[in-house]
């Protein structure tokens, strides 16, 4: 509830263009923002895209024929390792390996990575290993890329990007060198700054809207 307030109150400052990038589904994020109809959005690591007060757009003309062929390939891996599952995204697909036993997905997930090498330079895909998921989807469509679509020509007095994990080294990246980019946690990141947690955005956060 802290962090919706924050939110609220730095997309009510008229100058404030604030968006949230995900790896999470358009639909999830329009139900965990329902009502915010200021801000900008980008699901699905760039496939989709949501100006304030816009519907959603996708971003590109993205294939997902490929998502048939490799379906079994995860589907074996769920039949291998209990309590893992997939994830069904619009344009990509997720194995979640979190709940099973941490050897046994470690092991599963070294031998789905080695098994998607003969699928993803002929399907162009792209493999990302995050936090207990393996996700695989189309090549080239990454936070970063979809962040810089998102400034375009403008030109912003002030560019703050915070993120915490490793596929937001994407927009670390991309974004302009005046860029202000902060990781959330210790690891080791492209931003220039860092914060410990999650209370110190918020922290930081309610300094900015103040």
């Amino acid at each position: 509830k802290e962090l919706y307030s924050i939110v609220k109150k730095l997309i009510a400052e008229k100058n404030n263009t604030v968006v949230i990038i995900s790896g999470r589904d358009k639909e999830t994020l329009s139900k965990w923002f329902k009502g915010f109809d200021k801000l900008a959005f980008i699901a699905e690591h760039g496939v989709w895209n949501k100006n304030p007060n816009e519907e959603w757009q996708m971003t590109d003309l993205i294939e997902k024929d490929w998502i048939e062929i490799i379906e079994p390939v995860l589907q074996s891996f769920v039949d291998r390792t209990p309590r893992s599952f997939i994830e069904y995204k619009n344009y990509s697909l997720v194995w979640h390996y979190r709940d099973a036993d941490p050897d046994m997905g470690q092991q599963r997930a070294w031998e789905l990575k080695d098994d998607l090498k003969n699928y993803i330079a002929n399907l162009n895909l792209e493999i990302m290993d995050g936090d207990k998921v393996i996700e695989i989807k189309n090549a080239g469509i990454n936070k970063g890329r979809a962040a810089l679509n998102k400034i375009g020509d403008t030109e912003f007095d002030f560019v703050l990007a915070l993120g915490d994990d490793w596929t937001d080294e994407y927009t670390f990246n991309a974004l302009p060198e005046s860029a202000y980019t902060i990781k959330v946690g210790t690891k080791t990141t492209a931003a220039k700054y860092y914060v410990s947690d999650v209370e110190a955005v918020r922290d930081l956060l309610n300094q900015l809207e103040e």
